[in-house]
């Protein structure tokens, strides 16, 4: 097995864990937070999806699937066009509201497919390169990949924690 081999599978989890929190929810669902402190569905696969969105962009030197494939203006969340939710507010949280499941696994899946295409063509040594040297150790694409599949899974999981307590209530 190879190390894209390794990264496709652990996309594919997350695509089916975001598949399951979201599908068949309305936007109602969608958008309810438990308090006011905590997320909604829709800001937790918003964010996750801005936040890999962005950072394979980065990695590919390639445009952000929301910028480029016109998602900023379809979801319209009245938040900068470069917002990726990092440190947000409650009350940030509370203008990310989506109208339907189908839009936001919309965004979601194309920022999937970009990512799958991008690491379909990577080698074991790609991975070894150096992408950010602000950090100490200096950043290597492989460690950058892994952190946007760790956030990625903490999102989604919480989003379908989220989905089942709103199944209880």
């Amino acid at each position: 097995m190879h190390s894209k081999d390794v990264l496709t599978d652990a996309f594919g989890r997350i695509h089916e864990t975001v598949h399951s929190a979201v599908e068949d929810l309305s936007a109602e669902e969608l958008n309810t937070r438990l308090n006011d402190d905590s997320n909604s569905i829709a800001w937790l696969i918003w964010h996750l999806s801005r936040v890999q969105d962005d950072h394979i962009a980065d990695a590919s030197r390639s445009d952000q699937v929301w910028l480029g494939d016109g998602w900023v203006e379809r979801l319209d969340l009245g938040l900068p066009p470069s917002d990726t939710g990092y440190g947000h507010s409650g009350g940030q949280v509370a203008k990310v509201r989506v109208p339907s499941a189908d839009l936001l696994l919309g965004y979601f899946d194309a920022v999937h497919e970009r990512t799958l295409a991008y690491v379909a063509g990577l080698t074991d040594k790609d991975l070894d390169q150096v992408i950010d040297d602000t950090w100490s150790p200096p950043v290597t694409l492989g460690v950058r990949l892994v952190s946007v599949i760790s956030d990625d899974l903490q999102h989604s999981g919480q989003a379908a924690f989220v989905r089942g307590v709103l199944e209880r209530l």
